[in-house]
């Protein structure tokens, strides 16, 4: 007897251990606990039993994925009635960011399906709470990487959005309410009014709209490292869809602009397209020996694994390497490297909603504007496979308002 009740104590135990793994599993899931630690279990509970189509009263309509293939479908779900503090937007213009490739293929680890991507999203107002004070009916507006944060944190504060622990990025994480948010690929959008962006007259909304993410994702960093003043010189690593943003913002804060890239393809099309003042093969070692402590900073844009060293080469005393893409492997870099001239290596991610206002007033005053290829969003799944294959000039745009049409 004895013994038969020891067994039963070691399975129980067993059981009990198992338990409390699943749970420390599931609470300590990046994304989950995330955006849930201010959750009740019960706000919890109901958010995951409800069907996306029925979990809010207005109904809505996109492009969504279900699984790791990231192939996006039509999709229809629904969005919250507008709160006190919400702006409802009819969503015509759509950015196609590779974020939003990783996110449909769960490339992070971190996706919540279905995913309906979107984060450089420009409407117009439909539909404003009653406590709105910064829009009305009719306005042109954006909304970018961001739908909310906890609002009381430092970054907070500090008009740091982009930088709060807690933040909700405008889709595929936990809203307050404990649902899913979705993104602009999508007919209308939802948030609250703190996120959403005044859209300046004179910026052209499809072209405009990937300053949402690629423009404010290059534009801090220039401004928050000093190198936005004339006659500043800047390197631009990668000439994709963040690297053509770099090069006009830095060319309109007057810097002398130096794209760096791995072959000479794109030497005509940044000299004379974008204007860049110089063009460096960086695998020439000779061209890379003669720009030696040459630049007071470099915006890296590449998130394929590339030698750094040769990067800090050119960098003057105090110059500045800043990373704004995600390669796969940590990056190699010796200690003497750093040493000899005191260089910085630093990363920077969006800038908060202050900034984004501030960089898309900026961008309208001097026209710095995306180069887009604009699609019908049933060629969404074909611009995806082109993205992988940086087969595009340099960001599509999708035509959501004329395109997209509900069943």
């Amino acid at each position: 007897m004895p013994m038969s009740f020891r067994n039963i104590s070691i399975k129980l135990r067993q059981r009990l251990c198992h338990l409390v793994l699943l749970l420390h599993s599931i609470y300590t899931n990046k994304h989950l606990w995330h955006n849930t630690n201010h959750l009740s279990p019960l706000s919890k509970a109901s958010s995951m039993a409800k069907s996306p189509e029925y979990e809010h009263p207005i109904k809505a309509y996109g492009y969504a994925a279900r699984d790791t293939s990231g192939v996006l479908s039509p999709f229809t779900f629904s969005r919250r009635s507008t709160g006190d503090k919400d702006v409802r937007l009819k969503v015509l213009y759509c950015g196609i960011c590779h974020s939003d490739l990783h996110f449909a293929k769960n490339e992070w680890r971190m996706s919540t399906y279905p995913i309906l991507p979107g984060h450089e999203i420009v409407g117009v107002v439909t539909e404003v709470g009653s406590k709105v004070e910064k829009f009305k009916v009719g306005d042109t507006v954006g909304v970018g990487c961001l739908v909310g944060t906890c609002g009381s944190c430092e970054c907070c504060a500090n008009d740091l959005e982009s930088y709060c622990p807690k933040q909700i990025l405008t889709y595929g994480f936990l809203y307050h309410d404990g649902t899913l948010t979705y993104g602009g690929y999508s007919d209308h959008m939802v948030a609250d009014e703190h996120f959403v962006l005044r859209w300046p007259e004179n910026l052209p909304l499809d072209s405009g709209a990937p300053l949402l993410c690629a423009g404010i994702t290059t534009y801090s960093p220039l401004r928050h490292f000093g190198l936005d003043k004339p006659g500043m010189k800047v390197g631009v690593v990668g000439l994709g869809g963040l690297g053509h943003v770099a090069v006009k913002f830095a060319k309109a804060f007057g810097a002398e602009v130096t794209v760096l890239s791995t072959s000479s393809a794109k030497k005509q099309e940044a000299l004379q397209g974008l204007k860049a003042d110089h063009f460096i093969v960086s695998k020439d070692p000779e061209q890379m020996q003669r720009a030696t402590s040459s630049l007071d900073g470099i915006i890296d844009t590449v998130s394929a694994s590339h030698p750094i060293e040769p990067l800090l080469s050119v960098l003057k005393q105090d110059g500045k390497l800043v990373f704004l893409g995600v390669p796969e492997k940590p990056v190699e870099i010796s200690a003497y490297s750093l040493m000899m001239g005191r260089k910085i290596v630093t990363g920077s991610a969006t800038g908060g909603l202050k900034e984004t206002q501030e960089m898309l007033d900026f961008a309208a005053k001097h026209g710095v504007t995306a180069d887009i290829e604009l699609i019908p969003i049933d060629y969404v799944n074909t611009a995806m496979d082109r993205v992988l294959k940086s087969d595009v000039r340099y960001r599509f745009v999708i035509d959501v308002a004329n395109t997209l049409k509900a069943p």
